[in-house]
């Protein structure tokens, strides 16, 4: 293998890993985080806002590995959601772009369920939300909070590399747009 596909092999395998949070979630987690737990210190209330925040950015991470995008033929990009049929919202039906490669596929559970587990290695290791839920875990088990994270970073990063999303959710450029630039 030469220098060239290597290091194309490997840009496209961290393109991979970027896609598999989406960013905004990932930012409004980090965001919100030490503000609801209070910096650890929490009180009922706090523990019941922080979970509200992990639940809702955890169905977020899965709903947007179900989302699409594709280029109409006037050159606009449209977004929606990958079902077994198609697409939604579908094209008019004047319209020859084809959506039926867009389907839902078994695939999109499997990165789905990979999302949501490096989602919930990122929230509920974050040091806010550990001193805040579960206190004593810091404490007993510092050991297995630092071992977690980059064994599942490495677990979901080679199974993202072997098999690379190709969806395009919100936010994200489409193929044949990042092809034209």
């Amino acid at each position: 293998m030469d220098m060239t596909t290597m290091k194309n092999s490997t840009l496209s395998g961290i393109g991979n890993l970027i896609k598999l949070l989406p960013t905004g979630t990932v930012f409004t987690f980090q965001f919100l985080n030490p503000v609801l737990t209070n910096g650890g210190q929490c009180t009922t209330l706090n523990k019941c806002l922080t979970s509200t925040l992990i639940t809702l950015c955890g169905l977020s991470c899965i709903f947007s590995s179900f989302t699409d995008s594709y280029e109409d033929e006037d050159g606009t990009i449209r977004y929606g959601i990958a079902t077994p049929n198609g697409f939604w919202p579908s094209p008019d039906s004047s319209s020859n772009v084809d959506v039926s490669k867009l389907k839902l596929r078994i695939g999109d559970f499997v990165h789905a369920a990979f999302v949501m587990v490096v989602f919930a290695a990122v929230s509920l290791l974050d040091n806010n939300t550990v001193e805040c839920l579960y206190p004593t875990f810091e404490k007993n088990e510092k050991t297995l909070m630092m071992v977690v994270p980059p064994v599942i970073g490495a677990i979901s990063g080679t199974v993202f590399m072997v098999f690379p999303n190709t969806r395009h959710g919100i936010g994200y450029p489409s193929t044949s747009t990042s092809n034209k630039s």
